[in-house]
């Protein structure tokens, strides 16, 4: 639709316009309304409605009602417009205007892309301007094969792109899925999958190309996630005696006037040599083997988070009564300890219908009451209207396993009711089963090895375990043995805590150059998360 300008074309007359010099917008309205004005009794032949039905349709700055919010409403959002060719170039219209050649349009088809990858060096999975993204990588490859048109090479929106879920950055995922509308028969491309693959790094790879309804959607035909982390048994290891941390939980049971005995202190630190340093301790934490009385108490806190419950302080920017912060999670399974090179390692299973933004803090909240013997009960207080702080753990454990599409799967098996898969309207399931060895290929070479690797030389999560041992301020008060949070430990919007737990970048990286360092200091900062503000829109699109 093509804006009016104002000028007066040869030929033309409207009222209140000079026709040897063009006039203005506003202008235009102003004496449309005046000469309506003026002459109630016009008629339809002189103007195309009465001055009471010229306001009605009008809004106060006299442009069309129905204009209202066009430019606000996003749906151009990040698209540019095609650039002409120059001068010479193309075919000429009877006008002296170039015209564009165009390619032929080829039809497209609802799919979707069945993928896994290791997300070190990206910054995440969604698409974003001037970074490198999964996302971003993968469309550039399917424009490159020609399964995306060079017309719509430029705005990812065009066709219709989204993800069953969005990962942060660095994060890692064996099975992802991303619906578009394809181009899915090429000449000279026989296997699509295949031909993409070749253009991607081996970091990502297509498991395989659906043709699905047209109703399909990423997000929202997806039933759950299945996540999975991992973290060495260490990390049960109680604080160290004299930290920050085994002060402030220890404090709220113990007096202040009464010593601990050595019957009391765990093990491992009766056994510490008093002169013993960091890397001393790193390497009797990666000999230390769990036993079962951990695991078992690690499963009974994880419990307490099956079933749905408001989980606004397992997130950011969100409060307790915003109804989107009920999710449900259908099962939690926490696997015994297994032993890699010379570490011990434990892995926990998330099986929820969507997930918030920052889940880490789960993970979190389960590893810190275990080792500071905070009550299960904890995470039902956690639930609560009363907000406080929850660290996240270090990106480098956290798996995307895979979503599922149960509803979808059973709506498309009645529609393949007899139909073979050589007709038309046969769609496939989503099943990333039938992928499984190329899956666990992968997770073991890009994942697993990976993950171990840089655990062994950055030592990454002994330096987060320290970091949050040597915290002495309240945000954690509510790890004790009493299992309720202390009015101390309440963060709240409108005033400025004192000594806040304050989170290092470096932990939400899983990337990490022979070069670089694991050890946070105070520039490592990553500020106070209460400050941080997202709108609905956002927080949705950041979350799966």
């Amino acid at each position: 639709m093509e804006e009016d300008t104002g000028t007066a074309s040869p030929g033309s007359t409207k009222r209140g316009c000079n026709l040897d010099a063009p006039c203005s917008p506003k202008r235009v309205k102003l004496d449309m309304q005046s000469t309506i004005d003026a002459n109630p009794h016009t008629s339809s032949t002189d103007t195309p409605r009465s001055g009471k039905e010229f306001q009605k349709r009008r809004d106060a700055a006299g442009y069309p009602k129905s204009r209202k919010g066009k430019e606000k409403d996003g749906k151009n959002t990040g698209r540019r417009r095609r650039d002409y060719p120059e001068a010479g170039a193309g075919i000429s219209d009877p006008d002296g205007r170039e015209a564009l050649e165009k390619a032929p349009r080829l039809p497209k088809r609802q799919s979707a892309i069945l993928l896994g990858f290791c997300g070190s060096g990206c910054a995440g999975m969604q698409i974003q301007p001037d970074a490198k993204t999964i996302e971003g990588v993968l469309f550039d490859a399917l424009v490159r094969v020609g399964a995306v048109s060079s017309d719509n090479s430029n705005d990812p929106t065009k066709v219709s792109l989204g993800r069953a879920a969005r990962t942060d950055a660095g994060v890692h995922a064996a099975g992802n899925l991303v619906s578009l509308k394809l181009i899915t028969q090429i000449s000279g491309v026989p296997d699509l999958v295949a031909a993409v693959n070749r253009l991607l790094p081996p970091e990502i790879r297509v498991w395989g190309i659906n043709r699905v309804q047209n109703s399909f959607n990423a997000r929202t035909s997806c039933d759950s996630r299945k996540y999975t982390y991992f973290f060495p048994s260490y990390l049960l290891i109680p604080p160290k005696p004299g930290s920050g941390l085994y002060t402030t939980s220890h404090c709220q049971a113990v007096p202040s006037s009464k010593r601990l005995s050595i019957d009391e202190i765990h093990s491992f630190w009766v056994e510490s040599p008093p002169d013993s340093s960091k890397e001393d301790d790193l390497q009797r934490k990666r000999r230390w083997r769990t036993g079962p009385e951990a695991i078992q108490r690690l499963r009974e806190i994880a419990q307490k988070f099956e079933g749905t419950h408001n989980f606004h302080n397992f997130t950011v920017g969100r409060e307790f009564s915003d109804r989107s912060t009920q999710r449900h999670m259908k099962k939690i399974e926490i696997s015994d300890a297994v032993v890699y090179g010379s570490t011990e390692w434990i892995n926990v299973m998330f099986h929820g219908q969507s997930f918030m933004l920052h889940q880490r803090k789960m993970v979190s909240a389960l590893v810190l009451s275990c080792r500071t013997g905070t009550p299960p009960q904890i995470i039902e207080e956690l639930y609560g209207p009363r907000q406080v702080f929850i660290p996240k753990m270090p990106a480098l454990g956290l798996l995307l396993e895979y979503p599922i599409f149960e509803s979808y799967n059973r709506k498309i098996a009645s529609v393949n009711e007899g139909l073979s898969a050589e007709d038309a309207e046969f769609r496939p399931p989503v099943d990333f089963d039938i992928h499984h060895s190329k899956i666990e290929e992968f997770k073991q070479t890009y994942i697993y090895d990976k993950m171990r690797e840089a655990e062994d030389r950055k030592a990454v999560f002994d330096a987060w375990m320290r970091s949050t041992d040597a915290y002495s301020g309240d945000d954690l008060l509510y790890f004790n043995p009493k299992g309720v949070i202390p009015t101390a430990a309440v963060v709240k919007r409108s005033e400025r805590r004192k000594n806040p737990f304050r989170e290092k970048r470096r932990f939400d990286v899983t990337d990490f150059p022979d070069n670089s360092k694991v050890e946070a200091d105070e520039a490592d900062n990553d500020g106070d998360e209460q400050d941080v503000v997202l709108d609905k829109a956002q927080l949705v699109d950041m979350e799966g």
